[in-house]
């Protein structure tokens, strides 16, 4: 195991540093917050599909919270594990793997069931890419990419599976494509989104303390 893990590193290493800065952009929330807003206003264009829209907000927003009281609870009171080194979920794997995959799966809303499939397949894959760039620029731990990339699979894969027999909007995958580049007109690519630090804080206003906590202050615990 060490010695794959070992070749892993060597191979991530061996990747020039801007393809991780690029590549983790699309998982930035500056893009991908947008992103699900248009879903939803994609799946809400009638009447008749408002229920699948309504799945859709409370997943990602369930998945969001999780993701949001874990960094809150970390930078305000400290709560993490130092054994697993976590501070909390990767933001940028969770939302990327909540948000990709029902992106591609409406891209493809108008496609046979095998192309939807597998564009949802490669909305996950994209995300498990963003989750291997968050480690390559040691902006999070393993154990922290690894949880976020499973909360958000169960996010979008929970929606996909309970829209199921539910009307939604078959568009043409164009229009949902440009959609998902408007914060493009407001947003330089490669510009990261600044919620670190205005999580950093909410978190010092809500615990009442001078600073939010780092991963050295989780690190030099003892245990």
């Amino acid at each position: 195991m060490a010695s794959l893990r070992h070749a892993l590193w060597q191979v991530i290493a061996s990747v020039p540093e801007s393809f991780w800065h690029a590549l983790t952009w699309f998982g930035d929330s500056g893009l991908l917050l947008p992103a699900a807003v248009s879903i939803t206003v994609w799946l809400a264009l009638s009447r008749r599909t408002w229920p699948t829209a309504a799945l859709w907000v409370l997943a990602f927003g369930c998945g969001s919270t999780v993701i949001l009281i874990s960094k809150l609870a970390f930078m305000g009171w400290g709560i993490g594990s130092a054994r697993f080194n976590f501070t909390g979920f990767s933001g940028h794997t969770a939302i990327s793997a909540s948000v990709w995959p029902v992106a591609l799966w409406l891209i493809a809303s108008r496609q046979s069931h095998r192309v939807r499939v597998a564009a949802v397949l490669i909305g996950w894959a994209l995300a498990a890419a963003i989750g291997v760039s968050r480690l390559a620029l040691f902006a999070h731990s393993g154990s922290e990419v690894a949880a976020g990339y499973l909360l958000g699979v169960a996010v979008s894969a929970s929606f996909l599976v309970l829209q199921r027999g539910r009307p939604h909007s078959r568009i043409p995958g164009l229009l949902v494509g440009l959609s998902l580049l408007v914060p493009l007109t407001l947003l330089k690519p490669g510009t990261p989104a600044p919620t670190q630090s205005a999580l950093e804080l909410m978190a010092i206003r809500l615990a009442g303390v001078e600073r939010a906590y780092t991963r050295e202050d989780l690190l030099r615990r003892p245990g």
